[in-house]
């Protein structure tokens, strides 16, 4: 038996799938796991967007709000993972049909690429400051496919084990954030930081942070369900994603503000989204964090991504280790477009635009129109209540394009006072409702017939974000 073959045997035997389990993870749990997956530098650079074009004082209260109202969308996802043991794709099968979830299924694919090849770059660019510092090389492409092919590899061999030792790495972030917001604090005054002029030809409104924000929440509840199916009760999984996410968000994207704005204080030039720009003045420990932590996220994002793609359809016999390969090498070739990180507010607006409606309809479809519940028919790869029409519920499909349509005109082309996330959601929640009343009332809720979760270990692995 060739190498190859042990290795595809052992991934299939332990690989994560889309089956329902009963979580045993505990609110403490639970928390520390949203707590670590945020504290990662995509949500700290995210925050060194938004001074100066915007007052310092104003952009930490929308990093609030924001945040705050994201986690509203995050942890009623995440609670029917905790409700039925499923993961957030599979759950879609429920409003959009067997064939139909593809749509949503694909789009997340290209989110998660999205997010490797980011990531994959601010680890090389980290990577290459410290290079640099002692050898005066810098070569930030060639360190973010290196940084990038390390992920790969530890997304195939050992995704179980970076799982494990992500609390950890959120305790040395926390610690190292506490250092430089001690550090920003007691070089200057809230009032200077509060007093750094405004600067509005970068283009950045209230209103588009709060967007941005949102769309941070909206990124990540890509992977609510996923992790909150572990969780023992809803309680557990609504209280600790909220409060895991919340903070780690707030904190992270806090820092960002602050970070920027001492390099602002300090005479520097604020190059937004640049890791090295907040690197210098605070010096290399600060690099090996933002290297270390992209790495575990990213590896999550990469098994998170073939997932995805290996669990698309109820059985279908799609392999983890050739889809992996494959995906893999298309992260790695995509992590040298270093034009992407220009671009990064288009990305985050993108995400908004795609997965806000897929989880107005979700959420309108599980709480309202199924009643709270799902059916067995879900597992089924033909047939049963979810096949609608040829495994296609069109309801859904309308009312995601208009949702969709609808966050892009409402950011570029006729912006509301509340952005385009928050209308966009709540025009496809009630379009999608309205369409489906018909099906509401055609079935009632079937107690017998709910979805049972099963151990942890019986049918589906117990690695995901564990």
């Amino acid at each position: 038996m060739s190498l190859y073959t042990r290795l595809e045997q052992r991934l299939e035997r332990n690989s994560d799938d889309a089956g329902p389990v009963a979580g045993e993870f505990s609110l403490l749990r639970i928390g520390m796991i949203w707590l670590a997956a945020n504290l990662v530098v995509t949500t700290l650079l995210t925050g060194t967007l938004f001074v100066p074009g915007v007052d310092y004082g104003l952009a930490i209260l929308l990093i609030v709000v924001g945040t705050l109202i994201g986690a509203v969308v995050l942890v009623t996802v995440g609670n029917i993972g905790t409700r039925t043991g499923l993961p957030t794709m599979a759950l879609t099968r429920g409003p959009f049909g067997t064939r139909g979830s593809l749509l949503p299924v694909s789009a997340n694919v290209v989110i998660l690429m999205g997010w490797s090849w980011v990531q994959a770059m601010l680890a090389g660019i980290a990577l290459d400051f410290l290079v640099a510092s002692v050898t005066g090389v810098s070569m930030p492409v060639v360190w973010a496919v290196v940084c990038q092919t390390i992920v790969v590899i530890l997304a195939i061999l050992g995704h179980e084990g970076i799982a494990r030792i992500e609390p950890w790495l959120a305790a040395l972030m926390l610690a190292i954030m506490a250092v430089i917001f001690v550090t920003a604090f007691t070089t200057f005054t809230p009032a200077e930081y509060a007093a750094i002029p405004v600067d509005e030809s970068i283009g950045y409104t209230p209103i588009l942070v709060l967007d941005v924000v949102i769309a941070t929440a909206i990124s990540w509840t890509v992977l609510s369900a996923d992790f909150n199916r572990f969780a023992r009760s809803s309680k557990a999984g609504i209280i600790g994603s909220g409060v895991g996410y919340s903070l780690s968000t707030i904190i992270s994207m806090a820092l960002g503000a602050t970070a920027i704005s001492y390099v602002i204080l300090s005479g520097g030039e604020a190059i937004p989204f640049d890791p090295v720009t907040i690197v210098e003045p605070f010096g290399w420990p600060f690099a090996i964090v933002i290297f270390v932590s992209v790495m575990a996220t990213n590896t999550m994002v990469v098994y998170g991504m073939v997932t995805s793609v290996v669990n698309a359809i109820p059985g279908a016999r799609v392999k983890f280790l050739p889809t992996a390969l494959i995906l893999g090498l298309v992260s790695i070739i995509g992590a040298t477009f270093f034009g992407l990180l220009n671009q990064f507010t288009t990305f985050l607006v993108l995400i908004g635009a795609l997965f806000a409606p897929v989880f107005a309809i979700m959420i309108a479809d599980y709480y309202l129109v199924k009643r709270g519940a799902y059916t067995p028919d879900i597992l089924q790869p033909r047939g049963g209540r979810y096949w609608y029409l040829a495994g296609v519920n069109w309801a859904a499909i309308a009312s995601w394009a208009v949702g969709a349509v609808g966050v892009y005109l409402w950011t570029y082309v006729w912006p509301t006072p509340i952005g385009a996330t928050i209308p966009g959601f709540a025009v496809t929640f009630v379009l999608y409702l309205l369409l489906s009343l018909r099906e509401r009332a055609a079935h009632p809720a079937e107690p017998s017939r709910h979805l049972s979760r099963v151990p942890l270990g019986t049918g589906s692995g117990a690695g995901t974000g564990a």
